[in-house]
């Protein structure tokens, strides 16, 4: 497989690791937006969210919160942003899994997950319609 995060996580290519175990990794991003911004992939190839089976998930966002207690004891920061870019309309470059951890403090200049869009052409009530239709 040419998936370099696949790589990353069995170590064929060095990166810099702060967490693991036996189902996913946590790398420092090679280009943060924040002080301890870490990558948390899984160890098995998956796109995307939807191709990780349902009995991996615990697993893997049990490694987030790994990652986050970790970053919290180790960097003191005010919060964290933790999200997923889901495909390349959402900014996925590499196509295997990786949820984003970065640690957030009160003067970073940085916005919440809502500001990363604005939608206001539909109501909630039609949204919900098309959704549960």
């Amino acid at each position: 497989m040419d998936c370099i995060f696949c790589k990353i996580a069995h170590k064929e290519i060095p990166s810099h690791v702060i967490y693991e175990d036996d189902d996913a990794i946590g790398i420092l991003d090679i280009h943060p937006r924040t002080p301890g911004h870490t990558l948390v992939l899984p160890k098995f190839h998956a796109a995307s969210i939807d191709d990780v089976p349902p009995e991996k998930m615990g697993d893997l966002f049990g490694a987030v919160k790994s990652v986050v207690i970790l970053l919290k004891e180790k960097l003191s920061p005010d919060g964290f942003s933790i999200g997923i870019n889901h495909g390349e309309a959402a900014g996925q470059e590499v196509p295997h899994l990786h949820i984003h951890i970065m640690p957030r403090w009160r003067d970073d200049g940085g916005g919440c997950i809502q500001s990363i869009a604005e939608y206001k052409k539909e109501s909630v009530e039609e949204i919900k319609k098309k959704i549960i239709s």
